[in-house]
């Protein structure tokens, strides 16, 4: 965390472009927490979207998308959860059990992390005035609780406004790629960060799920944030 706040915003603010936002890109837990896992599973899926960091970091300071990014785990607080959802503070996740949040006071870590994140988050949209968002989330190949096979190297996820999705999908496809639309998992199903910021206010977004071994190392940071650059350019275009 810095400055004691559950996020970062990194780049320089161009009203009426691109943003990127990362609700899973820490796996910081605050000493005063005690989740009481292994610590090695900090640097599991269940922790942390692995790559988002380095790839939103890289898009921020580098292609000119300025980022708001998390600094806390989502085992701490999950930001892209409705405040109302038992899994803001999860209690388990992919077969792991997290005794230390087992009646967590939810309030207070609201209060602490996820409002302030959300808050901060609709005040740099307020400003950046974003012809789209890029939301970046990273996904594992496989899940320790499910056999279902995985293949996508990258996924598009929407609700009800899938405009820029659409194009995303088909400019991805074209690099090649096999591409998830609404996979692994339905953004009908949880789009909590984008149905609050940018579907309530009729701005484009573009949810981008990319499969972690793809983002895991620098160079491949590097490779995708130069597409995704592209490909989002193109549908800021379009939408």
């Amino acid at each position: 965390m810095i400055d004691g706040m559950p996020y970062r915003q990194v780049g320089e603010m161009r009203p009426g472009g691109l943003v990127c936002v990362a609700d899973h890109a820490s796996n910081h837990v605050p000493e005063a927490i005690q989740l009481g896992i292994d610590r090695s599973l900090l640097d599991d899926h269940i922790a942390v979207d692995i790559g988002v960091e380095g790839l939103a970091d890289r898009l921020a300071r580098r292609h000119e998308i300025p980022a708001h990014i998390a600094t806390v785990s989502r085992l701490v607080c999950d930001f892209h959860r409705r405040e109302d959802e038992p899994a803001v503070v999860p209690t388990q996740s992919d077969g792991h059990l997290i005794p230390g949040n087992i009646g967590a006071d939810v309030e207070n870590r609201l209060q602490q992390y996820h409002r302030p994140y959300h808050d901060a988050l609709a005040a740099f949209l307020t400003a950046a005035r974003p012809r789209l968002i890029v939301s970046l989330h990273s996904f594992t190949p496989s899940l320790a609780t499910s056999d279902e096979p995985r293949p996508w190297e990258v996924a598009l996820l929407y609700n009800h406004d899938d405009r820029a999705a659409r194009h995303a999908i088909r400019l991805f496809a074209q690099q090649g790629l096999m591409v998830g639309d609404n996979q692994p998992y339905s953004g009908k199903q949880l789009n909590a960060t984008m149905d609050r910021h940018a579907e309530a206010h009729g701005i484009p977004y573009c949810t981008v799920e990319i499969r972690q071994d793809q983002i895991a190392s620098e160079a491949g940071q590097a490779r995708w944030a130069v597409m995704i650059a592209d490909v989002m350019g193109r549908v800021a275009l379009e939408v």
